[in-house]
């Protein structure tokens, strides 16, 4: 029986800034190794959490061959953001990212604010997932797209021989997620992209997760996937109950503000910064994910 070729957790990459406002690239480094050494199968820049709408053409290609020749040297997998709502331009970014040595696969963001029908989105992917060198992920979080792809759409795509797999971010596990487990092939990877809710994902038959979380604890969230793929219910219940008051800490401003927080006490970047329209976490939101996250690793 075919396997997905997506298993196990995914960090989504913050991207961290120095002083100055430039991308702080000797940190995504030592992030990216640190998150590989601790058990993560891949990384994904360019995502939600890297702030990616916000940065410019050339810090984007910067970012992504870094992560690509970390990615070589490391044997793990890169999953690039290449969407927009402009399915031009996402053709043309999942082309030209693809194209990179170490691109193990590109992720393409249901299409938003123009709020096309669901044969719309389809074509969209299909679009991109024709032209790509590398396969296609599809980034399904309507909170911030305005659209969810539905079932019927989905299992559409999971047929196309270069469409491999989904972070499926709907807050929760709905019909329409069951139908998709249920219904795709079974070497098509669902990736859990809410964190509340990766445990019960990978038990009804996910593969894994990109997870913005595992920014922090890291580790006891690949336990925590790998017991879900094992069946380990009650050793993975058990992280899934430690890691949940790190998951709402985390989430109580919008993200990546709390992760940026938190890892600049840590010493692991340089600024706490993000970029307008987003601002720094507050105080007592960085106290509480730090105090969350001793908890959760003691």
């Amino acid at each position: 029986m075919p396997t997905p070729s997506l298993r196990g957790v995914y960090v989504p990459l913050i991207t961290p800034f120095a002083a100055d406002g430039s991308v702080a690239f000797d940190a995504i480094e030592a992030l990216a190794c640190e998150y590989l050494d601790a058990g993560a199968a891949g990384l994904v820049p360019l995502g939600t959490t890297g702030e990616a709408p916000l940065l410019d053409g050339d810090e984007k290609r910067a970012i992504v061959e870094l992560c690509a020749r970390i990615g070589v040297e490391r044997d793990a997998q890169v999953i690039v953001g290449s969407g927009t709502n402009n399915t031009a331009s996402t053709v043309e970014a999942t082309m030209a990212y693809g194209a990179i040595e170490g691109v193990s696969h590109a992720m393409v963001v249901v299409p938003y604010y123009v709020r096309p029908s669901q044969a719309g989105i389809v074509a969209h992917v299909t679009a991109a997932a024709d032209a790509s060198p590398v396969p296609v992920v599809v980034y399904n979080i309507p909170i911030r797209s305005g659209r969810v792809l539905e079932a019927p759409g989905m299992l559409e795509l999971a047929a196309h021989p270069n469409v491999v797999g989904v972070k499926q971010a709907v807050d929760g596990i709905d019909m329409a997620t069951l139908e998709i487990l249920a219904g795709a092939p079974r070497d098509f990877a669902v990736l859990g992209g809410d964190d509340p809710y990766l445990f019960p994902t990978v038990l009804l038959g996910g593969a894994g997760a990109i997870c913005a979380s595992a920014h922090v604890c890291t580790d006891r969230f690949v336990q925590m996937i790998e017991c879900g793929l094992a069946g380990k219910v009650d050793e993975g219940r058990a992280h899934h109950e430690a890691l949940l008051p790190v998951v709402k800490a985390c989430f109580t401003e919008p993200n990546p503000s709390v992760f940026k927080a938190v890892l600049h006490a840590q010493g692991k970047i340089p600024t706490p910064d993000l970029r307008l329209p987003l601002l720094p976490a507050s105080a007592a939101s960085r106290d509480a994910a730090l105090a969350a996250i001793e908890a959760a690793a003691g």
